[in-house]
């Protein structure tokens, strides 16, 4: 369901705009927010018609990470907050993980700073653009707090040298030096950074959503094997991939030099 912390906005081309929309708390990973994402990612992955996801935020800060008063408040229990920090850190990285579980692609799009599990957000997104104007941070050191659940998804997405700089020094880091590290796919103005989003959305949006759940599916579980591992399944699911409906069509398309019809099948 719509929510008015977390827009949804389907398009005919079947692209899924998320808008994180509570900029007075500037996008915090609130309770509400985080069951409203988990909502959304449950939703958009099993209806067909969303073929693409992209994560976008109002106001001036894309995401803050969590919200630092509720967890503060949590402390007023008898187990000082043990047990309410154990439940939002794993209500947290359930969302991170149904979005790299999801079967639909889902773009990143950062107009503004991300910090902490807002890093963690970007992180875990499939593709990333950012406006030149927007920062990153893993800010945790700072205050006491090691961000080591952002550590996760930072560290499968950056080097180990790059991934502890940004963690062990807090810093805020420029969207030019996260397109660098590979923290984001590519830093662009403000003005162009909805349309740079969109095309890119578009151009997979138009391919076998089969086949992409298939890839995405494959890419991350083949990280977690050894060389000979990921081999031997990368071989399984290609064999798999030939007898779907879809690459007989693709492939027959290509030699007959038309446009593949896509069944999604």
């Amino acid at each position: 369901m719509q929510t008015d912390i977390l827009l949804r906005d389907l398009d005919a081309d079947g692209i899924l705009r998320l808008t994180l929309n509570d900029p007075k708390r500037r996008n915090a990973l609130s309770e509400a927010m985080l069951g409203a994402l988990a909502d959304a990612m449950a939703w958009a992955s099993a209806d067909p018609a969303v073929r693409v996801i992209v994560l976008a935020a109002n106001g001036p800060a894309f995401c803050a990470g969590h919200d630092l008063k509720e967890l503060t408040a949590g402390r007023a229990a008898e187990d000082r907050g043990r047990a309410y920090f154990a439940r939002v850190m794993a209500i947290c990285s359930g969302v991170m993980q149904a979005i790299v579980h999801c079967p639909r692609p889902v773009i990143a799009e950062v107009t503004g700073i991300a910090t902490a599990a807002g890093v963690q957000l970007v992180a875990s997104c499939d593709l990333a653009y950012a406006a030149d104007s927007a920062r990153f941070s893993t800010p945790g050191v700072h205050i006491g707090l090691f961000c080591s659940t952002p550590m996760v998804a930072l560290s499968r997405n950056l080097s180990s040298k790059h991934a502890m700089e940004m963690l062990l020094g807090g810093d805020m880091v420029p969207a030019s030096r996260a397109a660098e590290i590979g923290l984001v796919n590519e830093a662009v103005v403000p003005d162009v950074l909805t349309d740079t989003t969109m095309a890119m959305a578009r151009k997979i949006a138009a391919k076998s959503s089969l086949t992409l759940a298939t890839g995405k599916r494959a890419f991350y579980a083949q990280r977690e094997m050894t060389l000979a591992e990921a081999y031997e399944y990368a071989s399984d699911v290609m064999v798999e991939n030939m007898l779907a409906r879809d690459a007989e069509e693709g492939i027959g398309a290509f030699i007959e030099k038309r446009s593949p019809l896509w069944q999604d099948a």
